[in-house]
């Protein structure tokens, strides 16, 4: 007999115990009889005032993740979802294949992560000149810039918003983030994406599609749409932007 509420899915979901945004985030977009079951993974919420700091999280988070995946496993879920984003983008394509890998193969299901979610979100979308935010510092743009270039896309530009904590990202407002998108924009990219789980943005990058005229992909939005697209749930949702409305 299937499980009473998750009777199409049962997803596992990790993210870092500072986010408060991945959590609401998917379950806004959850569709009936999938279910998200949430383990946190165990980092404090550290200062990052620059990039020696970020690398520190960095490593706190990967350190942890293993650990998080064990807590889902005794409720048997059928797949995993990341919610977290830096680490997932690691070391250029390779690297984050050897990553993903790693995480599939610990948890036994297979798995949807930000990096290779919004690739082929890009790719569904034929995005292919591209510019993209997050709430990082240079040091972990340099490595989303390096995963998208070894995925075939062009970064033109990017930006960081350079958020003080872990916790904080979540506290960045609708005006910071507008803001990053105009910077952003110009006639010469296909497509703006942003990058970092605990940055919310699900319902404003939809509503940018609308005045730009082109993709502005969330990144939770990407992933969780990854996930039911590779386990074949379909279903489409309205404003959330095209990616799931039409794809």
């Amino acid at each position: 007999m299937p499980d009473h509420l998750g009777y199409r899915k049962i997803f596992g979901v990790t993210g870092p115990s500072t986010n408060t945004i991945v959590q609401p985030d998917f379950d806004d977009l959850r569709p009936i009889g999938v279910t998200n079951h949430y383990s946190r993974i165990i980092i404090p919420n550290m200062p990052v005032n620059n990039n020696e700091d970020f690398l520190r999280l960095v490593k706190a988070i990967m350190g942890e993740t293993l650990a998080a995946i064990d807590v889902l496993k005794s409720c048997e879920m059928q797949y995993l979802v990341m919610g977290m984003s830096a680490t997932t983008f690691w070391d250029g394509r390779k690297g984050a294949e050897a990553y993903v890998k790693q995480l599939s193969e610990h948890a036994g299901v297979g798995v949807s992560c930000g990096s290779f979610a919004t690739a082929a979100a890009l790719e569904t979308l034929g995005a292919k000149r591209i510019a993209f935010l997050s709430p990082y510092f240079e040091v972990a743009n340099e490595q989303v810039r390096r995963f998208y270039e070894d995925s075939g896309f062009t970064v033109v530009r990017d930006l960081c918003l350079k958020r003080p904590s872990p916790v904080l990202i979540a506290h960045s407002t609708d005006e910071m983030c507008r803001k990053a998108i105009r910077e952003l924009d110009s006639d010469d990219v296909d497509a703006i994406v942003q990058v970092g789980t605990n940055l919310s943005m699900i319902r404003l990058a939809a509503a940018a599609e609308l005045f730009l005229g082109k993709p502005v992909i969330a990144i939770n939005t990407a992933t969780y749409w990854h996930a039911l697209r590779t386990c074949g749930i379909q279903d489409r949702m309205a404003g959330y932007g095209s990616l799931l409305e039409f794809h």
